[in-house]
């Protein structure tokens, strides 16, 4: 089940409609690979030493074993991602650890360093245009190209 594509608002805008249509799939994988790649990549430095990311947790005012939910749902919910896997599960997952992680640890008006902040203010609205990526694979869901699809023809 692919998803629905819309044609552009007026004939003149829609000449890329039928590109769209025609590689939607791919482009769901393509898009699904990068965003999770992000979570994985970083998930990875952290789920074989957990105790040591959980020390960071109490100076940004989140309690330490929120590390021991946050790395795995980081790590296996990227997967998830990538694969097509319970994706509109996933992303609800990582709206949850992005949301979290992005106001806990992204705060750029706490920092009055001008160099800081704007390190921050750029982390922060990554992490927003991420979420943006997440919500449209809600919308989508994985596509063709996917477990979920796979798992659809199973029944």
């Amino acid at each position: 089940m692919s998803p629905a594509i819309q044609n552009s608002s007026h004939p003149a805008l829609s000449g890329a409609d039928g590109l769209a249509a025609g590689t939607s799939d791919i482009i769901l994988l393509v898009g699904r690979i990068l965003i999770g790649w992000i979570f994985v990549r970083s998930g990875y430095g952290k789920i074989f030493d957990i105790p040591s990311y959980a020390s960071t947790f109490p100076p940004r005012g989140l309690p330490s074993f929120l590390a021991y939910i946050a790395v795995p749902a980081e790590f296996f919910g990227g997967l998830a991602l990538m694969f097509g896997f319970a994706t509109r599960y996933a992303v609800l997952v990582m709206v949850v650890f992005m949301l979290v992680a992005t106001f806990s640890s992204h705060r750029y008006w706490d920092f009055a360093d001008a160099t800081a902040r704007r390190a921050q203010d750029s982390n922060f609205y990554k992490n927003m245009a991420i979420l943006g990526g997440i919500f449209s694979l809600f919308a989508c869901g994985a596509g063709r190209l996917s477990i979920d699809a796979w798992l659809r023809k199973q029944r």
